[in-house]
């Protein structure tokens, strides 16, 4: 793919070459109903078309770039969107499992009335640091 490329360049370059020199009589440019100064043969009349197409390719090709780099761009925010939004459902799944498993420990063994802290203290009553 790319020897085809530099092959097409290369032929567009040698075609250029020849209208460039091949091309010797007086010419002139008008742009907008007013002469385009400095411009008095035809392969000038050529090479301003080909400084203009090149402008338009360099344009499209940042067009061209931009709308893939946004593209893209969307496609990972998407996927991190949905990444993130997986990892909360799996963490609330396992939170429920926890909170259920911590009911079904309370539930069978009870914490004797005088072991239970008072209100408001800061000790754990959890059977996990239970000796």
């Amino acid at each position: 793919m790319i020897f085809l490329g530099l092959a097409v360049v290369a032929v567009a370059l040698g075609v250029g070459v020849g209208v460039v020199f091949n091309n010797t009589g007086t010419g002139q440019l008008i742009l907008f109903d007013h002469a385009v100064p400095g411009i008095t043969a035809q392969w000038h009349v050529f090479l301003a078309g080909a400084v203009v197409s090149m402008i338009f390719m360099a344009g499209m090709i940042v067009t061209v770039v931009g709308a893939g780099r946004a593209v893209r761009v969307r496609r990972e925010l998407r996927e991190l969107r949905d990444t993130h939004e997986e990892s909360l459902t799996t963490l609330e799944m396992e939170k429920r499992n926890l909170q259920r498993e911590l009911a079904r420990v309370r539930g069978q063994q009870p914490t004797p009335p005088a072991a239970r802290p008072a209100s408001g203290s800061a000790v754990s009553t959890s059977p996990f640091f239970d000796s």
